[in-house]
């Protein structure tokens, strides 16, 4: 089982058109929690307009979220104007394969953009697609995230030192 991401990024802004063409990316999975909204479930303004920029430039943005609260991820993709997918029990792939399905692109060709090691990277490499990894938005976690965050970052340590 593979947990390392194929990239690791700061944040979602720092995923620019360059970055996906290099990498031949045309479409882009996101997580939600921590990813693009924080603890409070505030959406930036700076994270709208980035995907409003993406899609401008003719990615195809999709949400895959574990949460079962419908609300909270409508309200996102409703934002940001793009289609969802809840309760997506990541790290299975069966979203992420939907997903694919509905783009109709080659896994390749879809980044997994997540905060999460255990969920969304590890989900996006066995469906076999090109994983980013970027930093929590905040600290704060909900419970069922944060027991896993210690290890997460023992792992995130390693990543760095290996870049460097």
């Amino acid at each position: 089982m593979n947990i390392y991401p194929n990239a690791y990024l700061k944040k979602v802004q720092d995923i620019n058109i360059e970055f996906l063409m290099k990498n031949n990316i045309k479409a882009l999975i996101l997580d939600v929690d921590n990813t693009l909204i924080d603890y409070y479930k505030n959406l930036s303004e700076d994270v709208i307009k980035w995907a409003y920029e993406m899609k401008g430039q003719g990615i195809k943005l999709y949400i895959l979220s574990n949460t079962n609260k419908k609300e909270k991820v409508e309200m996102v993709a409703k934002k940001l104007e793009i289609p969802y997918k809840l309760f997506a029990k990541k790290p299975s792939k069966k979203g992420f394969k939907q997903i694919q399905n509905e783009l109709n692109f080659e896994p390749r060709n879809i980044g997994v953009v997540g905060d999460q090691i255990f969920t969304d990277v590890i989900g996006g490499n066995r469906s076999e697609m090109y994983t980013i990894l970027v930093d929590p938005v905040t600290p704060k976690d909900y419970w069922y995230t944060a027991w896993k965050r210690p290890l997460e970052n023992f792992f995130k340590q390693k990543l760095k030192q290996e870049e460097t």
